[in-house]
């Protein structure tokens, strides 16, 4: 599969100390890229020029998306072998607070980047 678009790449991200190996970057790059745009209203989609803010945002919330994924493992209160089955305690909760985290990255990273002569997380108004 080809993940085109990346607002870091993974030379970048392991230049940063990243640790991932190259398909669990992409996929969860592509998360938090997506996350991004939806708080940019997309002004950076198909960029060439991509500020290096809005790089150590995404290497944050690649951070944070591994902290849960870790903590989510923690959660389970039962796993069964037969038929693979996993149960897992208050994954709501844990959900809220990673997508409450995650807004909270995007907007303390990119609070003041001017991106084309615009806040880049200005809604309007």
């Amino acid at each position: 599969m080809e993940f085109s678009g990346q607002y870091l790449t993974y030379q970048e991200y392991l230049c940063l100390g990243g640790t991932l190996g190259p398909m669990p970057f992409n996929m969860i790059e592509f998360v938090a890229r997506r996350k991004i745009d939806e708080k940019t209203k997309q002004r950076l989609v198909g960029s060439t020029e991509i500020p290096k803010e809005v790089k150590l945002c995404i290497f944050d919330i690649i951070s944070l998306i591994k902290k849960y994924e870790t903590e989510t493992e923690k959660n389970k209160s039962s796993e069964t072998v037969g038929s693979y089955s996993v149960t897992y305690n208050d994954i709501k909760e844990i959900f809220e607070q990673k997508e409450l985290e995650i807004n909270d990255i995007i907007l303390t990273d990119l609070y003041g980047v001017i991106f084309k002569g615009e806040h880049i997380i200005y809604c309007g108004v």
